[in-house]
């Protein structure tokens, strides 16, 4: 799997399939056309000549929200934990203290994607963020 960085990210043909029927609007895409920008840092994960995930980074003020999304025909296969592992490194690399999700409450499946971030380290605090301390990058 490769990692590639999409600078400035566009709204796509393939960002919408692995949505996989989900609405852009519940993670705050609003509702984008073929073309339009996006904000924040992203990232595609490329399988071949397919794009089977992507991976967005929002810093600000020492943390970053992050967003992984895969391609409905891998989840399960190891594509959302590689998309993890590699926002973790961009946050380490920028010495950012935490990263966290926010699933929304529309979410068709909260249980499942709460419990995939719990099990990879991330712990739920009173205001519904799921947080995670970064690890130390390099000096």
């Amino acid at each position: 799997m490769r990692w590639v960085r999409e600078t400035p990210a566009h709204w796509d043909a393939d960002k919408e399939r692995v949505l996989g029927g989900l609405a852009p609007e519940l993670f705050g895409f609003g509702t984008p056309r073929e073309g339009d920008s996006l904000g924040d840092e992203w990232w595609r994960v490329e399988d071949g000549d397919r794009v089977v995930g992507y991976g967005r980074l929002d810093d600000t003020w020492g943390d970053a929200e992050i967003l992984v999304l895969v391609d409905p025909e891998r989840r399960g296969s190891g594509v959302g934990t590689f998309i993890l592992e590699r926002l973790e490194q961009e946050a380490s690399a920028r010495h950012l203290n935490y990263i966290y999700n926010v699933v929304p409450a529309a979410h068709p499946d909260p249980e499942t994607v709460t419990g995939w971030l719990a099990g990879r380290g991330f712990a739920l605090n009173a205001v519904g963020e799921l947080r995670k301390k970064v690890p130390a990058g390099p000096a």
